[in-house]
């Protein structure tokens, strides 16, 4: 490893959060945390619970300090709050700031107009608010930000890394890749990066926007350590994502449920991946000015492969079946996305089919009875401006 740094992970309580400050933290970097634990409150909202159960942020950190001798701080507070969110980071004086912090969900910000309107404010305030606390604070932070897959929405053209030469009418100019995303969640990542690198060009600030594909996997070399240290496993319908979702229904013996055509192409990563692609940007940063981008995915497949892969792979009979697809999105489509840049840098990937077989199963089938086979069913449709806040 190189130089210890100071980073500062934004939303460091949730699923992505919280193995990231642990990856970095044994990676010998300083490390810090903001969150304001709406996360937790969107499952009190809903009605449901994560499938593994997770601590208090104070049990979370003393285990971490008990069972390693490194401290990881902890700041309360919202980055929607200007103030809180500059003297954050003028206290704690981060050399890079992740930020995972935001509503995260395409079916939450689809629930109605209360529900997008939150998202939208959320997302792209507090990102605003973190902008203005680095140029003020110090520009030399280095902005590592989690885009999505999404913002690209579905182009019938290579999905390049952020940005694209584009030549019309004889001339030829660099433009940020053109985006069409597929929910008002995607929205606002969008926003954002445009948002980001409208800064890097007036303030110099540096960043690294990584639009991530899916996420799978629940358990990371640090968070195995100890079940205090446990991150979420959603599986729900409104933030447990598509592979989850088959996991589940696998383990509790229920059909497989595909919406739509399946063939919608989707890139995926591990969470052993995404913690270090973290790494790899913090620790390569961005130079001023700059505004980089990359895609963050090691595999594509469609909705039916990934289904396929979890009928072939699971210790036992496994029916696929296909539903109304709840999300307007175009069914048979191009997909071949650019992912070059962290592979370059040193990523070495995982593969599904082995983090299937290597952990999630045994995580499900540890903690199958937690499970709710109602909060399974999809009761979010795109086609309405408002639905039911809940499956029930």
């Amino acid at each position: 490893m190189g130089t210890r740094m100071r980073i500062l992970v934004l939303g460091g309580d949730g699923y992505l959060g919280w193995p990231t400050a642990l990856y970095l933290s044994d990676r010998g970097h300083e490390v810090g945390i903001v969150d304001n634990f709406a996360r937790r409150g969107y499952d009190h909202e809903l009605g449901v619970e994560s499938l593994v159960p997770i601590e208090p942020m104070p049990v979370r950190t003393r285990a971490w300090r008990e069972l390693t001798g490194k401290e990881i701080s902890c700041y309360v507070g919202d980055l929607c709050d200007a103030d809180f969110t500059t003297s954050t980071l003028r206290e704690f004086r981060p050399d890079a700031v992740v930020h995972f912090a935001e509503q995260r969900a395409a079916p939450y910000s689809m629930i109605d107009r209360k529900h997008a309107v939150y998202t939208q404010t959320n997302n792209v305030v507090g990102t605003l608010n973190l902008l203005y606390a680095i140029a003020d604070a110090d520009r030399d932070i280095h902005l590592v930000k989690l885009g999505t897959m999404g913002e690209y929405g579905q182009p019938n053209i290579d999905i390049e890394e952020g940005w694209i030469d584009i030549t019309h009418k004889g001339r030829t100019d660099r433009m940020l890749y053109p985006k069409r995303p597929g929910s008002f969640y995607h929205l606002s990542k969008v926003h954002d990066s445009h948002n980001i690198e409208f800064a890097c060009r007036a303030w110099g600030i540096r960043a690294t926007d990584l639009n991530q594909g899916i996420v799978y996997g629940q358990q990371t070399e640090q968070t195995a350590r100890d079940p205090r240290l446990a991150t979420r496993f959603d599986y729900e319908a409104v933030f447990g994502t598509v592979l989850n979702r088959f996991v589940i229904q696998a383990a509790v013996g229920e059909p497989l449920t595909v919406y739509g055509s399946g063939t919608q192409t989707r890139g995926l990563i591990d969470i052993r991946d995404t913690v270090e692609c973290i790494r790899i940007a913090c620790e390569n940063p961005a130079d001023r000015g700059e505004f980089r981008v990359f895609n963050q995915m090691t595999q594509s497949l469609s909705l039916t492969a990934i289904a396929k892969t979890v009928a072939d792979t699971y210790p036992g009979g496994v029916e696929i079946v296909h539903l109304d697809n709840p999300r307007v999105e175009v069914c048979d489509h191009y997909y071949n996305v650019v992912h070059t840049r962290l592979v370059e840098l040193g990523l070495k990937p995982h593969l599904l089919s082995d983090t299937l077989i290597g952990s999630m199963y045994a995580i499900v089938e540890q903690y199958k009875d937690r499970v709710d086979p109602a909060a399974l069913r999809p009761y979010v449709d795109w086609r309405r401006t408002s639905n039911p806040v809940t499956a029930g």
